[in-house]
């Protein structure tokens, strides 16, 4: 395997949840836009070799940043759900990039992913079809019903929370996410993708502050994060 990989960052969600004027990947965190804290953390990372942001079609936010700790940084165009953005991505990459190669996908709202992390997600993914961060459910887990009553309690035994970076095959996942668009299909990360394919990516634990911003809170809480591990 290569010892660099690229990383694709699909931003071109609205963010719709955050109740903002703007997309919030450009909310102001920690007094720079929460996006480029995320491609600081990623772009600092020795075995990253460069970033390939996929933005909006009618992205006017975009700071126009081409080069970070010395690695490119291109943009391409996504489309109307993750999968289509990731995909454009994917298909936007150098043409070093072989299908045999592995890269990764990051989440433009996890700001405060862990170096450590990433190393040990590439090194231990790399033996095996691919993998991703995450983490073992450790709360009591409920069933709601109307009214947001509780019907059930759930058993939590190997159920984990997923994160990114995700890591897999350039040609595994392109085709994996083209399956899904023309099955016309919705899938929530590219992990799903990859299980529907017939793959089994590997969970590999991280810590539990690789946050993904999506309320008020939780931008209060990455800037908190990112002053503790700066």
């Amino acid at each position: 395997m290569s010892e660099a990989l690229w990383c694709v960052v699909p931003a071109a969600g609205r963010g719709m949840r955050m109740g903002a004027d703007c997309p919030k990947q450009y909310l102001p965190l920690a007094g720079k836009p929460l996006i480029a804290h995320t491609l600081e953390r990623l772009a600092a990372h020795p075995r990253i070799a460069g970033l390939l942001v996929v933005l909006g079609a009618r992205d006017e936010l975009w700071p126009g940043i081409e080069t970070l700790h010395g690695k490119p940084v291109r943009v391409a165009i996504g489309g109307a759900e993750r999968s289509d953005s990731v995909l454009a991505g994917l298909n936007a990459l150098p043409s070093e990039v072989e299908n045999a190669d592995f890269v990764l996908v990051h989440d433009a709202a996890r700001p405060c992913v862990r170096a450590k992390d990433i190393t040990q997600l590439i090194e231990r993914a790399s033996e095996t079809d691919g993998g991703l961060l995450g983490a073992p459910l450790r709360d009591t887990l409920k069933r709601a019903g109307e009214g947001d009553c509780s019907l059930a309690t759930e058993p939590r035994d190997q159920r984990w929370r997923a994160f990114t970076p995700q890591m897999f095959r350039r040609g595994e996942l392109v085709a994996a996410l083209g399956a899904v668009s023309n099955h016309g299909r919705a899938v929530s990360d590219e992990a799903m993708a990859m299980e529907l394919a017939g793959f089994r990516p590997l969970l590999v634990e991280g810590a539990e502050d690789n946050i993904k911003v999506t309320t008020a809170a939780d931008l209060a809480l990455a800037e908190f994060l990112l002053a503790r591990t700066a």
